[in-house]
């Protein structure tokens, strides 16, 4: 009698496959979520640092546009003011050299592999091979 009651706690093959049949699809579930938030995570950044790049490519094209202003200035008659106009394409120059260079160097660093998420699907395999065996 109390083997017949341990046979019946006990689930069929059916039972199980149905269970880890679910657990898995759940499981499958929860990585594309973890993806989906990865990728959105580094997507924002990656966003951020183009803006950077157009805004320092910008003021790159100010400066371009003050050193000619200089120069057409020196040709047109020589007074002080050339000087000034140089100066400042220079030093605006420099700002978009700054901000074209930090934006680029992030963008380098990015990685678009979301490899948190890899890692825990070879993890899932690997948990999921080892269930059936």
């Amino acid at each position: 009698m109390a083997q017949q009651q341990m046979v019946k706690e006990e689930k069929s093959l059916g039972d199980l496959f149905s269970e880890l049949a679910t657990e898995t699809s759940t499981l499958v579930r929860q990585e594309v979520s973890l993806a989906q938030t990865e990728l959105t995570q580094k997507a924002t950044r990656v966003g951020k640092n183009v803006g950077y790049l157009a805004v320092g490519g910008f003021v790159a094209y100010a400066a371009m546009l003050a050193v000619l202003a200089g120069i057409i200035m020196v040709l047109g008659m020589v007074i002080p003011v050339w000087l000034s106009a140089i100066i400042v394409g220079l030093v605006v120059g420099g700002i978009g050299y700054f901000l074209i260079s930090s934006a680029l160097a992030e963008l380098r660093k990015t990685d678009p592999v979301t490899r948190d998420t890899v890692e825990t699907i070879k993890e899932d395999a690997q948990w999921l091979k080892n269930q059936v065996t």
